[in-house]
């Protein structure tokens, strides 16, 4: 199948794109990397009347450090931030993350913030996001305003963008310690997560873990290292999870009670 015809516009700046996304609103998406709305325009699950290209308008493209956050621009692909040489020192969580996002060749062109735009429950980067406790800077006509991580995804492939907003940043706060690791189930390598944790060690009593693939957007809880197991097993029984043609809400739960205080050991394991 291919898509319903469209128009394309490939403007210049974020004034530019964002006049285009007040003038057509909800008949407008917006395109980064392409890599998941391309399959959606294909199998008409998307069917805009005009495609905005912000890909290479040059003040999307950087990464930065702010003292504090790193925010990374809409149009920084995967690989790019994968290849930036501050990444495991800032942002250790993400570094160990982004390999897992689809393959080399689609990191070439997938964007940062297109993933989380696009917000799938089993994608790694919102995971990353809102474990990180970071936040979507959206800007329009009206002006700019930040949404936490949690807040901005709402549901399955939900948002909290209005139409006439660009997502023009991310940012993720810089890490007080290198202490994190990732891991997902898959298929096969880069195929979408089954199920994706992440876990991040506070200090020497607690931990943050955050879980995608079981619920429409990532489960983010804070827990005690000393009750880790006893604490998983009741998050496992308290969420449903979902069924679709990769697994049953029953296997996600078991994956989570096992793969969950592997994570942790991995984090606790690493470096300070």
């Amino acid at each position: 199948m291919k898509p319903r015809p469209f128009d394309y516009v490939r403007p210049d700046s974020a004034d530019e794109a964002i006049a285009v996304l007040t003038e057509y609103g909800d008949e407008a998406r917006v395109l980064a990397g392409g890599q998941s709305l391309m399959a959606m325009l294909n199998l008409r699950l998307a069917d805009p009347s005009v495609l905005v290209d912000i890909a290479r308008i040059p003040e999307l493209d950087s990464i930065r450090d702010m003292g504090g956050r790193i925010e990374v621009g809409a149009a920084v692909t995967q690989n790019k931030l994968l290849a930036w040489p501050k990444l495991a020192e800032k942002l250790p969580l993400v570094a160990v993350a982004l390999p897992n996002v689809g393959h080399f060749q689609t990191r070439n062109k997938g964007t940062v913030c297109g993933s989380i735009a696009h917000a799938d429950p089993s994608s790694e980067l919102p995971l990353s996001l809102a474990l990180l406790e970071g936040e979507v800077v959206l800007r329009s006509r009206r002006g700019t305003r930040t949404v936490g991580a949690r807040s901005f995804q709402l549901d399955m492939l939900t948002t909290a963008r209005e139409p006439d907003e660009l997502i023009v940043a991310v940012r993720f706060p810089i890490m007080a310690t290198r202490k994190a690791a990732f891991r997902e189930v898959a298929r096969r390598h880069g195929d979408f997560a089954i199920i994706a944790i992440g876990a991040v060690i506070e200090d020497e009593k607690t931990a943050r873990i955050g879980i995608g693939g079981i619920a429409g957007k990532p489960v983010v809880r804070r827990i005690l290292l000393d009750s880790a197991k006893d604490a998983i097993n009741a998050l496992a029984n308290e969420l449903e999870g979902y069924e679709d043609l990769h697994a049953s809400a029953e296997l996600r739960r078991d994956i989570l009670r096992n793969l969950a205080p592997v994570v942790i050991e991995e984090a606790l394991a690493c470096a300070a």
